[in-house]
């Protein structure tokens, strides 16, 4: 079988099976684990936005999608030539993929038609349920039901801790920095599990610009700046786009020292096996005295501008 994943997460997920073999094609994002870089890459970016500013891709991004167009390119030819048996996309967002309808028009052009494995979450249980969907269309069931459990039972532990904390901090979860955007989807609940109250996060909804002035009111103890699609060197290097806000430095989460970049690649924006790492991560920077981080040394940083 032949596989096709158009997702950085369905990726991971892959590898996470076994299936590393069958994966012939992937995105130019698809950087985990290291071996990915490898396989020929068939999706790759339209716009070139690297030496973009966040308000520059933010805009862009939105002009493209008003305009109807995509923000990414599939090689055709790369991809008849692979003759995929099975491609892994989404429906969700199209800032992260191929658009519903760029790749019915796609499958047009292919010499045969291959199975089309759409995942589209929304919250933790969807994550698990994509899981056990590859594993359906690739014959790896028995491997991901257990592998399944074994995440399960990582959450549920974090879970048991937290429903006993009395006091759970205010946390604002930047998904994107300038402007602010707050966390989407499953980051919300992420947060919960971990033992935070985010007023401001869309749970199971696509994440959106919020006001300054909403966070400013909100009074956030905890700031966790997260831009999604950035790795944690990128976050550092626009971690100081938050001093451009009236009365950041009044934020109770600045006064004391409780500001957070993250690897939101790694732990948060991918909805992979890794947002359980994300849930672990959060519990830490939450409650430091009750949950240890356990993972890599470069997946968050403490800010200070003092």
């Amino acid at each position: 079988m032949n596989i096709v994943s158009f997702l950085p997460s369905a990726t991971e997920m892959l590898y996470a099976l076994g299936l590393d073999k069958q994966l012939v094609g992937v995105t130019h994002e698809c950087d985990y684990p290291e071996a990915a870089k490898d396989k020929t890459v068939v999706v790759k970016n339209a716009i070139d936005m690297q030496n973009f500013t966040q308000a520059e891709i933010d805009q862009c991004v939105s002009d493209t999608v008003k305009a109807g167009k995509s923000l990414y390119a599939v090689d055709e030819q790369q991809l008849k030539a692979l003759a995929p048996d099975l491609i892994l996309t989404q429906d969700l967002c199209q800032v992260c993929a191929p658009s519903g309808n760029e790749v019915s028009r796609l499958l047009k052009h292919l010499p045969k038609a291959p199975e089309i494995v759409w995942l589209t979450p929304t919250c933790l249980a969807d994550i698990f349920k994509n899981m056990a969907q590859i594993a359906s269309a690739t014959g790896t069931e028995t491997r991901a039901a257990a592998q399944i459990r074994v995440l399960q039972d990582r959450v549920e532990a974090v879970k048991k801790k937290t429903d006993t904390l009395k006091h759970l901090p205010r946390v604002f979860f930047m998904e994107w920095l300038s402007p602010p955007y707050c966390g989407g989807h499953w980051v919300g609940e992420m947060i919960e599990i971990a033992g935070g109250l985010d007023p401001l996060a869309k749970k199971g909804a696509d994440s959106v610009r919020v006001p300054w002035e909403s966070v400013v009111a909100a009074a956030p103890e905890i700031l966790i700046l997260s831009p999604c699609g950035l790795d944690l060197e990128k976050t550092l290097a626009q971690a100081s786009l938050l001093t451009e806000y009236h009365g950041w430095e009044k934020l109770p989460a600045v006064q004391n020292g409780r500001v957070y970049a993250v690897d939101a690649n790694s732990y948060f924006a991918r909805p992979g096996p890794r947002v359980v790492d994300g849930i672990e991560l959060l519990a830490h920077l939450l409650h430091p005295d009750i949950f240890a981080w356990q993972g890599t040394t470069d997946a968050f940083r403490v800010l200070d501008w003092e």
